[in-house]
């Protein structure tokens, strides 16, 4: 793959910010949007706007196909076994959310275990969190070697014949891990739990096949693969689906309504209430499409190659701090420079055209492990190159004979 010709195909990346050529490196936050993404809900709106499964007029028949194959190509691209196990939601917080709202009571009780990691994003934590409060379930915690990695002899020490949901994240998004979730879905299943998987920052990068994962619940969001924000995707195996309730009523997801009780619709509908995020998952079908183009093995060898050169230029330099392991298969490098906050570090970058992230990343309990209040973190995507690396690592030489 060319990232130099990807790249031409980003609008947004063709500017200057502060007097100089813009460096993007916080995709893991929000990537940026292909032309083709931005064309397609351009057309859709000009063309094909309707409310779907409503209307019998052309308009509301066009968007419903669009709707609807727009699931189709979610399922194939994570490799689900049906169209009716893709449930679209406003993103990876709200599918999470709703495992925990609707799955999670009827499965946790008090007693039980509800395992997860440190290193979670707030959103695959605080859920269980007020799960096992609601329950009187207890929380429990695998530990994490002294890199950042999960240790399978942890994971079987800590998944017990009490547990009933395992969740973790498939990669973290702030030490560029890769968590072994194929083997922590066949130790939760060995003892009767759900394995629940986070990703958010896996789907964009790598091939992702849930069925070979075996995983039973996997969520993701449209905007950090090149697709629209306000869309994602809850992917359930189809018998936990089919045994939840609803937490949102209204239109759309209901087959009969009476005065004192309705029912639902089927899968995957019952879950969509409400007129769902048409637009998005249109720019999320033309969004997959593009990254299917390039190739998804494509992508995660770009980055790979990109993130060992972001490391080893960063490490040549003095007093640059990098948390997580040396060798990683996701371009994620979290680090601080000596003496000088990370929010300072992201402010004086920017001043050179450089776009990185500053803070806890929502991941305050790990900023506890790694005993930082907060950290700086350069993101890498397919548009990223080995020269916007070198001005990363230009710039921070720079920004640290400033504050000396």
């Amino acid at each position: 793959m060319n990232a130099e010709l990807i790249k031409e195909q980003f609008p947004i990346l063709n500017q200057e910010i502060n007097g100089h050529p813009l460096v993007y490196l916080d995709s893991a936050a929000t990537s940026q949007k292909p032309r083709v993404v931005l064309e397609a809900l351009q057309r859709y709106y000009e063309y094909d706007n309707a409310n779907v499964h409503r209307g019998v007029h052309t308009l509301g028949s066009r968007a419903t196909d669009a709707y609807e194959g727009a699931r189709e190509k979610v399922a194939r691209f994570i490799g689900a076994a049906r169209t009716e196990e893709i449930i679209f939601t406003r993103g990876t917080t709200t599918a999470l959310n709703l495992v925990a709202s609707s799955y999670g009571p009827s499965a946790v009780g008090a007693g039980d275990e509800i395992v997860i990691t440190q290193m979670e994003h707030h959103s695959n934590l605080i859920p269980w969190q007020q799960l096992a409060l609601k329950t009187g379930a207890t929380l429990k915690f695998i530990p994490l070697q002294p890199d950042g990695h999960i240790a399978i002899e942890d994971v079987e020490k800590t998944v017990t014949d009490k547990t009933k949901i395992v969740a973790t994240n498939y990669v973290s998004n702030v030490l560029g891990v890769v968590n072994p979730v194929k083997e922590m879905a066949e130790i939760a299943h060995r003892h009767g739990a759900v394995m629940v998987v986070d990703g958010a920052q896996s789907t964009p990068h790598m091939k992702v096949n849930v069925r070979d994962l075996d995983c039973d619940f996997y969520a993701f969001s449209g905007h950090k693969m090149c697709a629209p924000t306000g869309i994602g995707v809850l992917y359930g195996k189809k018998h936990l689906l089919e045994s939840m309730e609803p937490i949102e009523f209204g239109g759309e997801m209901i087959d009969d309504v009476g005065l004192y009780e309705s029912t639902w619709k089927e899968l995957p509908w019952k879950f969509e209430g409400g007129t769902p995020i048409i637009a998005g998952a249109v720019g999320l079908a033309a969004a997959i499409d593009f990254l299917e183009s390039i190739g998804m093995d494509e992508i995660h060898r770009h980055e790979t190659r990109l993130a060992a050169y972001a490391i080893e230029r960063l490490s040549e330099i003095e007093g640059v701090t990098l948390y997580g392991p040396r060798q990683r298969e996701v371009g994620l490098l979290t680090f601080n420079l000596l003496d000088v906050h990370p929010h300072d570090v992201a402010t004086v970058l920017d001043s050179q055209g450089i776009a990185i992230r500053a803070g806890h990343h929502c991941c305050q309990p790990l900023m506890r492990w790694l005993e930082a209040s907060a950290t700086a973190r350069a993101s890498l995507y397919l548009y990223n190159t080995e020269q916007d690396i070198d001005r990363l690592a230009e710039a921070l030489i720079q920004t640290k004979e400033y504050f000396a």
